[in-house]
Protein backbone atom coordinates (compact mmCIF):
# COMPACT_ATOMS: atom_id res chain seq x y z
CA UNK A 1 0.00 0.00 0.00
CA UNK A 2 1.12 3.33 -1.29
CA UNK A 3 0.38 6.96 -0.29
CA UNK A 4 -0.28 8.62 -3.72
CA UNK A 5 -0.71 12.88 -3.98
CA UNK A 6 -3.11 13.34 -7.21
CA UNK A 7 -2.88 17.47 -7.32
CA UNK A 8 -4.43 19.83 -9.53
CA UNK A 9 -5.29 22.89 -11.05
CA UNK A 10 -8.40 23.88 -12.58
CA UNK A 11 -10.28 26.92 -13.49
CA UNK A 12 -13.80 25.43 -14.29
CA UNK A 13 -13.81 22.32 -12.16
CA UNK A 14 -13.98 18.93 -15.04
CA UNK A 15 -10.08 18.58 -14.06
CA UNK A 16 -10.97 18.66 -10.36
CA UNK A 17 -13.87 15.79 -11.26
CA UNK A 18 -10.93 13.84 -13.21
CA UNK A 19 -8.06 14.14 -10.25
CA UNK A 20 -10.79 12.40 -7.95
CA UNK A 21 -12.14 9.92 -10.80
CA UNK A 22 -7.98 8.82 -10.35
CA UNK A 23 -8.15 8.88 -6.75
CA UNK A 24 -11.40 6.87 -6.03
CA UNK A 25 -9.30 4.22 -8.47
CA UNK A 26 -6.05 4.43 -6.77
CA UNK A 27 -8.21 3.91 -3.41
CA UNK A 28 -9.93 0.81 -4.75
CA UNK A 29 -6.55 -0.10 -5.64
CA UNK A 30 -5.61 -0.37 -1.48
CA UNK A 31 -3.56 2.72 -1.80
CA UNK A 32 -4.14 5.88 0.59
CA UNK A 33 -4.68 8.86 -1.64
CA UNK A 34 -4.77 12.40 -1.39
CA UNK A 35 -6.38 14.84 -3.50
CA UNK A 36 -5.79 18.31 -3.78
CA UNK A 37 -5.22 21.70 -5.78
CA UNK A 38 -1.13 22.13 -6.32
CA UNK A 39 -1.49 25.42 -4.38
CA UNK A 40 -2.32 23.48 -1.59
CA UNK A 41 0.34 21.54 -1.62
CA UNK A 42 2.78 22.49 1.20
CA UNK A 43 5.31 19.25 0.69
CA UNK A 44 5.12 16.06 -1.60
CA UNK A 45 7.37 14.82 1.02
CA UNK A 46 6.02 11.35 2.43
CA UNK A 47 4.24 10.08 -0.89
CA UNK A 48 5.09 7.35 -2.82
CA UNK A 49 4.20 8.77 -6.10
CA UNK A 50 2.41 11.77 -7.29
CA UNK A 51 0.09 11.92 -10.23
CA UNK A 52 0.16 15.98 -11.66
CA UNK A 53 -2.69 17.40 -13.99
CA UNK A 54 -4.02 20.12 -15.42
CA UNK A 55 -6.23 21.59 -18.42
CA UNK A 56 -4.69 23.39 -21.50
CA UNK A 57 -5.99 27.08 -22.53
CA UNK A 58 -5.07 28.43 -25.64
CA UNK A 59 -2.11 25.57 -26.42
CA UNK A 60 -0.84 26.07 -22.67
CA UNK A 61 -1.06 24.09 -19.49
CA UNK A 62 -2.67 26.20 -16.70
CA UNK A 63 0.74 27.88 -15.30
CA UNK A 64 0.40 26.48 -11.76
CA UNK A 65 1.29 23.18 -13.23
CA UNK A 66 4.46 24.39 -13.95
CA UNK A 67 4.88 26.50 -10.27
CA UNK A 68 4.23 23.25 -8.51
CA UNK A 69 6.73 21.25 -10.36
CA UNK A 70 9.65 24.47 -9.72
CA UNK A 71 8.57 24.88 -6.41
CA UNK A 72 8.92 21.33 -5.79
CA UNK A 73 11.19 19.80 -7.92
CA UNK A 74 13.71 18.62 -4.82
CA UNK A 75 11.41 16.46 -4.15
CA UNK A 76 9.57 15.14 -7.04
CA UNK A 77 12.83 14.55 -8.85
CA UNK A 78 13.26 11.25 -6.31
CA UNK A 79 9.80 10.17 -6.80
CA UNK A 80 7.66 8.62 -10.03
CA UNK A 81 5.61 10.75 -11.48
CA UNK A 82 2.66 10.15 -13.76
CA UNK A 83 0.71 13.29 -15.97
CA UNK A 84 -2.61 13.91 -16.99
CA UNK A 85 -3.83 17.01 -19.63
CA UNK A 86 -7.45 18.11 -20.17
CA UNK A 87 -8.93 19.84 -22.62
CA UNK A 88 -10.28 19.99 -25.63
CA UNK A 89 -8.22 19.46 -28.76
CA UNK A 90 -8.17 15.99 -27.66
CA UNK A 91 -11.76 15.79 -28.81
CA UNK A 92 -11.31 14.91 -32.39
CA UNK A 93 -9.00 12.09 -31.25
CA UNK A 94 -6.83 12.98 -34.20
CA UNK A 95 -3.31 11.44 -32.89
CA UNK A 96 -1.55 14.99 -34.00
CA UNK A 97 -4.02 16.80 -31.43
CA UNK A 98 -2.71 14.47 -28.40
CA UNK A 99 0.56 14.13 -29.36
CA UNK A 100 0.37 18.11 -29.14
CA UNK A 101 -1.55 17.96 -26.02
CA UNK A 102 1.04 15.18 -24.77
CA UNK A 103 3.84 17.79 -25.61
CA UNK A 104 2.31 20.53 -23.63
CA UNK A 105 2.23 18.61 -20.57
CA UNK A 106 5.75 17.17 -20.76
CA UNK A 107 6.98 21.12 -21.29
CA UNK A 108 5.06 21.72 -18.05
CA UNK A 109 6.38 18.81 -16.25
CA UNK A 110 10.23 19.54 -17.27
CA UNK A 111 12.40 18.67 -16.00
CA UNK A 112 10.97 15.71 -14.32
CA UNK A 113 10.53 12.22 -16.68
CA UNK A 114 7.03 11.18 -15.68
CA UNK A 115 6.67 7.24 -15.90
CA UNK A 116 3.13 7.87 -17.42
CA UNK A 117 1.15 10.60 -19.93
CA UNK A 118 -1.90 10.77 -20.99
CA UNK A 119 -4.30 13.79 -22.39
CA UNK A 120 -8.02 13.62 -21.33
CA UNK A 121 -10.74 15.29 -23.22
CA UNK A 122 -12.73 17.77 -21.28
CA UNK A 123 -15.56 19.89 -20.96
CA UNK A 124 -16.80 23.23 -21.89
CA UNK A 125 -20.59 24.07 -20.12
CA UNK A 126 -21.42 27.59 -21.16
CA UNK A 127 -22.93 28.56 -18.49
CA UNK A 128 -19.74 28.89 -16.47
CA UNK A 129 -18.42 31.13 -19.24
CA UNK A 130 -18.24 34.64 -19.29
CA UNK A 131 -20.16 36.70 -21.95
CA UNK A 132 -16.61 36.86 -24.17
CA UNK A 133 -15.62 33.39 -23.37
CA UNK A 134 -18.91 32.35 -24.92
CA UNK A 135 -18.51 34.98 -27.59
CA UNK A 136 -14.90 33.27 -28.80
CA UNK A 137 -15.86 29.71 -28.18
CA UNK A 138 -18.62 30.66 -30.81
CA UNK A 139 -15.90 32.55 -33.01
CA UNK A 140 -13.58 29.58 -32.87
CA UNK A 141 -16.38 27.01 -33.43
CA UNK A 142 -14.92 25.26 -29.86
CA UNK A 143 -16.84 21.97 -29.09
CA UNK A 144 -19.49 22.39 -26.59
CA UNK A 145 -20.39 19.56 -23.73
CA UNK A 146 -18.98 17.13 -21.91
CA UNK A 147 -16.21 14.90 -23.31
CA UNK A 148 -14.72 13.21 -21.02
CA UNK A 149 -14.40 9.12 -21.47
CA UNK A 150 -15.12 7.98 -17.70
CA UNK A 151 -14.04 4.41 -18.61
CA UNK A 152 -10.43 5.84 -20.23
CA UNK A 153 -10.01 7.81 -17.16
CA UNK A 154 -10.51 4.70 -14.84
CA UNK A 155 -8.42 2.56 -16.97
CA UNK A 156 -5.10 4.55 -17.15
CA UNK A 157 -5.56 5.20 -13.10
CA UNK A 158 -5.78 1.58 -12.88
CA UNK A 159 -2.56 0.97 -14.81
CA UNK A 160 -0.60 3.54 -12.76
CA UNK A 161 0.36 1.60 -9.36
CA UNK A 162 2.12 -0.81 -11.98
CA UNK A 163 3.53 2.14 -13.93
CA UNK A 164 5.06 3.70 -10.32
CA UNK A 165 6.09 0.89 -9.05
CA UNK A 166 3.64 1.54 -6.49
Amino acid sequence: MARILVTYASKKGSTTEIAQAIAKELHAAGHVVDVTETGAVTSPAGYNAVVIGGPVYMGKMMGEVGKFVKRHYNELKDLPVAGFIVGLGTVSKEPASIMNAEKVLMAALAPLQPVAVTAFSGRLDPQKLSWFQNWITKNVKSPVGDFRDWSAIAAWAKELPGRMKV
